[in-house]
């Protein structure tokens, strides 16, 4: 799951780079902040160094991502918006949420330390680089996208507490994670701003 993740990710957050004509450096830093800030956030709230900076395996598929993007540029025209990209976002989201889930369940925090490092780890990666991009963070303001991993990390929670069979658990957070990622770019769900709940009000 963490590979599926860092690959997805990188290659999502170098395509929004490659959008804004970032350079090549400036390309491969968003890529690899995208799929490495969230992670490393939920390796410091369970106190241990962060996998990136372990193993040379996790850089070298972050750069891979970045190498997908960049060759995707090539091709099309505008690989953001590609069905490639949001698909590729949308496994990402599902992976990381997961594997954040399964790391805070493993460190022994309360059901909502899980749902809430399981989120971290999904979108603090596209948080911080929007931040790189000089926007501010989409999951503040629109779309469908962190209240999916948040869902899914609930079912993480709810599946593991009644101890269905091993590994359901893992499965039932990305399943849940990914289609309901799936139906909100598939219908345009969104949540309601303040602003529009008094205007249905009024």
């Amino acid at each position: 799951m963490n590979t599926i993740g860092l690959i997805a990710f990188a290659f999502v957050g170098s395509s929004k780079a490659i959008r804004e004509e970032f350079d090549l450096l400036g390309i491969t830093i968003v890529g690899l902040a995208m799929a490495f800030a969230g992670g490393a956030t939920r390796d410091l709230l369970v106190t241990r160094i962060p996998l990136a900076l372990q193993s040379p395996i996790e850089v070298g598929l972050g750069l891979l991502g970045v190498a997908l993007a960049i060759a995707l540029s090539v091709i099309l025209t505008a690989p953001e918006t590609h069905p490639l990209t949001l698909v590729a976002d949308a496994i990402g989201l599902a992976a990381f949420t997961t594997t954040g889930a399964i790391v805070a369940s493993e460190a022994g925090v309360s059901a909502l330390g899980i749902v809430a490092i399981g989120t971290i780890n999904a979108v603090g990666g596209g948080a911080f680089a929007d931040i790189l991009l000089d926007r501010s963070p989409f999951i503040l303001f629109e779309d469908f996208y962190a209240s999916c991993a948040v869902l899914g990390g609930s079912v993480y929670w709810i599946v593991a507490t009644f101890e269905i069979a091993g590994g359901m658990a893992a499965v039932a957070c990305a399943v849940v994670t990914v289609v309901t990622r799936f139906v909100a770019i598939t219908y345009d769900v969104t949540l309601p701003t303040l602003q529009a709940l008094r205007r249905v009000g009024n």
